[in-house]
C-alpha cells in the first residue's frame, strides 16, 4: 500500500447512486457535492453520440436512445462476458464504472483540489473477482486505490466515529454490539459487529449481490405492464422508451409510497392511456417475497454471530432502500427494538470509507496536515473483518477417487487477514504437474461453487511416489483479496505460481484503458 501526493477520499460506488467523501480539518467526514450541488450522483451512464454523460437528468434520459443508457453496472462487475458497444469499442463493466468514478473525481476536485488516493467500498458478499474488478475500475479512473473496504464495515466506522467513540483511548467504554442492515439499490448485506473505542471486529455477515431496491421497483413496473396488457391487450414493454418511462415512474412511486399510503402511475402506449392506482399495502404484498429474503438473511446472520437480539445495542439502517416502512417494521419484529436512523443511509458508506482512508494514511505515517491529536486518534483504531465466502480447493474425494469435491480451506466468517496451509498427496506415481483450482462457496460439489482462479505447478521432481506431500497455502488479506501458493515437500523444493484469475484485467489492459479514457472520453 503506497499513498501518492494528492487528496485521499472514500468512495461508495453504488448500483443506483454513488458518493464521494473526505475528512475535514476537524476529522469530521463529509460528502463532497457534485457539480449539480448534489451529495449523490446517479450511477447511470449515457453514451451519447459526442460525449459521455454520467448521472444524466431524467429529462435527458427521456429523449435518449434506450440502448445508449447503462444502469446497474455494479451487478456486472467481474463478468468477463458482459460488455457495451460504444463508438465501435467494447466497454467492460470496469471501464463503465471507471467513467462514473472519473466524473465523481472531476467534480470533487473542483472543491477539494487534486485527488490521488481512494478507498472504494464493495458489498460484503462481493467475491474476489468482483473486488478486483472494482479496484481495476478505480485505477482506470486515475485513482490510486489504497484499499477496498466492505460497505457494512464502512458504515460501522461512520456510526462509531460520529458518536465520538472510535479512537478515544480516554474512554473506558464497554464493548458495543450492533447489526448493520444495508439495503441499497442493487445489493444487500447484513453484518453483526462488536467494537470498542480502539477495535472492532465483524462476527458474521451474509448478503445477496442481486437483491436491492431495483427489484422492488421492477416488481411494481411489472405489475403496471400486466395491468395495461389485461385492459388493452397490448404490451407497453415492447416499446423501449415507454418501458423506460414505466420503470422510472415505478421508481418514483416506490419512493412516494414510503411517505404516503397511495399513489398512481400513468402509462401512455399505442394510443391508449391507463392510470394504475397502487396502495402501500398492494406494494408490500407484491414484494413480500423480497422482504422475506432479507428477513431470512437477517435471522441467519444473527444465529451465526451467536448474538441474541437482547444483546444488540443497536440496529443501524444503511442504504436508500431502507426508507421503505416495511423494512423498519420487519426489523422491529426480528430484533425487538427500534432501528436507528442515526446515519444518513445514502452517505454513511462513503463517509466510513473516508474515515478508513484517513486511518490507513495515519497508520502508514503519511502526513495529512491534521492535528497531532487527530493523527493519534486515527492511528489507534484497529479493525478485524471476516471473509464472506468459504475458500476451498478442488481435490479427489478420499472415499471415491473418481469424484471431485470442494475441500474448504478457510470457512466463511473467519477473521481476516488469515492464512492456512494444508498438505495433500499427489494422485499418481511420477506426477509431473499439479493443477490447483481455487473455489469460493460452501457446497461439496465444485460445480455449485465459483471458480475464482487457478494455477499450475510444473516440473515436479522425477519418480515421485503416489501420495507425495504437496503443501498448499491460502491467504485472505484484510481487503478480502486472495492469494494461493503450493510447494512440493519430498525434495524440499518449492514450486509456486500466482493465481490466474478467472476474470479481471491485467496491468497492461488497465494501462491501456487508463490511456483510452484520458485521451478519448469527454465526460459531462
Amino acid at each position: 500500500m503506497k499513498f501518492v501526493e494528492g487528496a485521499t477520499v472514500g468512495i461508495d460506488l453504488g448500483t443506483t447512486y454513488s458518493a464521494i467523501a473526505a475528512l475535514n480539518e476537524d476529522g469530521e467526514p463529509y460528502v463532497v457535492k457534485n457539480q449539480d450541488g448534489q451529495a449523490i450522483t446517479p450511477s447511470v451512464v449515457l453514451l451519447d453520440d459526442e460525449r459521455v454523460v454520467v448521472g444524466p437528468t431524467f429529462e435527458r434520459i427521456a429523449i435518449a436512445e434506450p440502448h445508449s443508457i447503462v444502469e446497474a453496472i455494479k451487478r456486472e462487475m467481474g463478468n468477463k462476458d458482459f460488455y457495451t458497444v460504444y463508438q465501435n469499442k467494447k466497454l467492460s463493466p470496469e471501464f463503465i464504472s471507471a467513467l462514473i468514478l472519473k466524473k465523481m473525481k472531476q467534480d470533487a476536485e473542483k472543491t477539494i483540489g487534486p485527488i490521488a488516493n481512494a478507498v472504494i467500498t464493495v458489498p460484503y458478499y462481493f467475491n474476489d473477482v468482483r473486488r478486483k474488478a472494482t479496484q481495476d475500475a478505480g485505477k482506470i479512473a486515475g485513482l490510486n486505490v489504497v484499499d477496498i473496504i466492505n460497505e457494512p464495515t464502512a458504515a460501522t466506522l461512520a456510526y462509531a466515529w460520529n458518536r465520538k467513540e472510535f479512537g478515544r483511548t480516554d474512554l473506558n467504554m464497554a464493548e458495543r454490539t450492533i447489526m448493520v442492515y444495508d439495503l441499497g439499490g442493487g445489493t444487500f448485506d447484513v453484518t453483526v459487529v462488536r467494537y470498542t473505542p480502539t477495535t472492532f471486529r465483524v462476527l458474521a455477515t451474509d448478503g445477496d449481490v442481486m437483491l436491492g431496491g431495483l427489484d422492488w421497483s421492477k416488481r411494481l413496473a411489472d405489475h403496471v405492464v400486466e395491468q395495461f396488457k389485461q385492459k388493452f391487450g397490448k404490451d407497453p414493454a415492447e416499446d423501449p422508451e415507454v418501458h423506460r418511462s414505466i420503470q422510472q415512474s415505478a421508481e418514483d412511486a416506490k419512493r412516494d409510497l414510503s411517505d404516503q399510503l397511495q399513489t398512481t402511475i400513468e402509462v401512455y402506449h399505442a394510443g391508449e392511456r391507463l392510470r394504475v392506482a397502487v396502495s402501500r399495502t398492494d406494494f408490500e404484498r407484491m414484494t413480500a417475497d423480497l422482504l422475506q429474503r432479507t428477513k431470512d438473511t437477517t435471522e441467519l446472520v444473527l444465529a451465526q454471530s451467536g448474538v441474541d437480539t437482547e444483546a444488540l445495542d443497536e440496529v443501524v439502517l444503511v442504504g436508500g432502500s431502507t426508507y421503505m416502512p416495511v423494512i423498519e417494521q420487519m426489523l422491529r419484529e426480528v430484533c425487538k427494538r427500534e432501528p436507528s436512523r442515526e446515519l444518513k443511509p445514502e452517505s454513511a458508506v462513503a463517509e466510513g470509507a473516508a474515515i478508513h482512508a484517513a486511518i490507513l494514511q495515519a497508520r502508514h505515517g503519511v502526513s495529512t496536515g491534521d492535528t497531532s491529536a487527530l493523527q493519534k486518534r486515527l492511528q489507534s483504531v484497529r479493525t478485524i473483518d471476516v471473509n464472506s465466502h468459504s475458500l476451498g480447493i478442488k481435490i479427489s474425494d478420499p472415499n471415491d477417487r473418481s469424484r471431485k469435491i470442494n475441500h474448504i480451506m478457510i470457512p466463511r466468517n473467519t477473521p481476516v487477514p488469515h492464512n492456512v496451509s494444508q498438505r495433500f498427496g499427489t494422485n499418481s506415481v511420477g506426477q509431473q504437474r499439479i493443477h490447483v483450482e481455487i473455489l469460493e462457496g460452501d457446497a461439496v460439489d465444485p460445480a455449485a461453487c465459483e471458480l475464482i482462479g487457478d494455477f499450475r505447478i510444473f516440473n515436479l521432481p522425477g519418480d515421485l511416489p503416489k501420495g507425495s506431500p504437496i503443501q498448499v497455502t491460502y491467504a485472505y488479506d484484510s481487503s478480502g483479496r486472495i492469494n494461493a501458493t503450493a510447494k512440493e515437500l519430498t525434495g524440499n523444493t518449492e514450486a509456486s505460481a500466482e493465481i490466474v484469475r478467472a476474470g479481471g484485467m491485467d496491468d497492461a489492459q488497465i494501462t491501456q484503458a487508463l490511456d483510452t479514457i484520458t485521451r478519448e472520453y469527454d465526460i459531462e
